[in-house]
């Protein structure tokens, strides 16, 4: 199972080889704090480089060699003072990771201008100087502004970087297992499997029907004991009593196997095919199935959208797993609210999601039945038209509206109609991906780091 949580952060911390004075140990100690906090592994250069900082030129490649064999995700240069602004560069071109770039804000000015000691650091005017070698080196970086070392500017512009990396991890990694199929009718959700390899080095693992069904139909003749667990382990969170127990347990052996295939492939994310190979297999539904991979930390987007499952893999990232995604229909305007729409599926959205005091979800027809918890909303779509590709990410709120079938949330926006527009002008189809809290900007930030995809949100 791949970890959408799981973030390694080479450090570098620089000091300019003209200034000796240094804050390498009071950096050190708060970025060893932020990495506990927010669970994050640390790979520092102490015993790499000769002063455990990065200022001289013949140890660039070693500490470059030493965050790679780490397998590092992306490098954070802290300025300990002015900073080493081509080491900085020729560090991170070599590492080719996501980069982070800060340093803390200088006291007040000593006064002492005979003893040369008026002001040992100047870190923010080195940053200026790091910033513009990087982007001559064509170095994307992510900047966290000039602040005190207990400020919460630095805390949250940590978080979000780290949420920035998981993303970026997220939609590199991501190698698609295709169950089956595009339904015939389903011309919206045709991708180019080639482009995605040749411009962002995502996989695509087509698995056959055929192969899908066989793998279920082992487990479910000779794995009777897990698929027990399976629906036991289900039943402590949703209300099974609908349905037969054969149908129980074909849908526990469906999600055992499709987690196999995906053990097998090396996938991280599906998009699956939910009309009728299942049905015609063994005469159940996919919905409540997907939601319920998705709930493990295997998303698996319907009706085969394959770029979809890539919209919601990098949103996986971004969140790192602290909740769950679920991915939606656009399907009808509010009836008294202008502003406000539905986000619905057959069924499939997590039972994780499902609303909080509303009774324990339950599932019908192997289609799940609740309404999920509201607050911030943020949307994702990854669009595709000629060549050309573009990330729509933006931010909405819940609202109350009327009860219907399936899993849904009513969101509202502060225009509806700019949304409408936007998704029916393209390059964008009627799926998304859902995600509780407020992403818009880290979705945005990550693209720096994908390749030629361009943010798109409602102005």
């Amino acid at each position: 199972m791949y970890d959408f949580r799981k973030c390694t952060i080479g450090v570098a911390p620089t000091r300019r080889d003209a200034f000796r004075e240094c804050r390498k140990d009071e950096i050190n100690k708060r970025i060893d704090e932020l990495g506990k906090k927010f669970d994050v592994s640390l790979v520092g250069i102490e015993g790499v480089a000769r002063e455990g900082l990065l200022v001289h030129h013949d140890e660039i490649e070693k500490i470059a060699r030493h965050f790679i064999a780490n397998n590092v995700d992306a490098v954070f240069v802290p300025h300990a003072n002015f900073g080493q602004e081509e080491a900085v560069a020729k560090l991170c071109k070599l590492v080719g990771k996501p980069v982070l770039l800060w340093g803390p804000r200088d006291p007040a000015p000593l006064g002492l201008v005979d003893q040369g000691k008026d002001r040992p650091y100047d870190v923010q005017c080195g940053l200026f100087a790091t910033g513009k070698a990087l982007l001559t080196y064509q170095i994307p970086f992510t900047y966290v502004e000039n602040c005190y070392l207990d400020s919460p500017v630095l805390e949250q512009g940590f978080s979000d970087f780290i949420r920035t990396v998981c993303a970026v991890k997220a939609f590199k990694n991501a190698r698609i297992g295709q169950l089956s199929v595009r339904p015939r009718q389903f011309l919206t959700v045709k991708y180019n499997e080639s482009e995605l390899l040749e411009k962002f080095g995502v996989e695509l693992v087509p698995i056959p029907e055929s192969e899908v069904l066989s793998t279920i139909g082992e487990i479910l003749k000779d794995k009777k004991e897990a698929v027990r667990e399976k629906i036991a382990e289900w039943g402590k969170n949703v209300d099974l009593s609908a349905m037969d127990g054969e149908i129980q347990e074909k849908l526990a052996a469906s999600a055992l196997g499709i987690h196999k295939l995906a053990d097998i492939y090396g996938c991280a994310v599906m998009a699956g095919e939910c009309w009728r190979m299942l049905r015609l297999g063994f005469g159940i539904g996919a919905c409540f199935l997907w939601g319920a991979l998705t709930n493990d930390g295997l998303p698996v987007a319907c009706e085969t959208d394959v770029l979809g499952a890539l919209g919601t893999s990098l949103a996986f990232g971004a969140m790192r797993g602290d909740t769950r995604p679920f991915f939606a229909d656009i399907t009808i305007r509010h009836p008294t609210n202008d502003n406000a729409e539905l986000l619905w599926h057959c069924g499939p959205f997590p039972y994780s999601l499902a609303k909080p005091g509303a009774g324990k979800p339950c599932v019908i027809d192997c289609k799940g039945q609740w309404e999920i918890r509201g607050g911030d909303i943020t949307l994702v779509r990854l669009g595709a038209l000629n060549g050309k590709y573009s990330l729509f990410a933006d931010e909405a709120v819940s609202t109350d509206g009327p009860k219907t079938n399936g899993t849904y949330i009513w969101i509202e926006t502060k225009d509806w109609s700019k949304w409408e527009r936007k998704f029916v002008t393209g390059p964008y189809i009627h799926h998304v991906t859902g995600m509780h809290g407020k992403y818009r900007a880290i979705l945005h930030e990550s693209l720096k780091y994908l390749g030629d995809i361009q943010p798109d949100y409602i102005e």
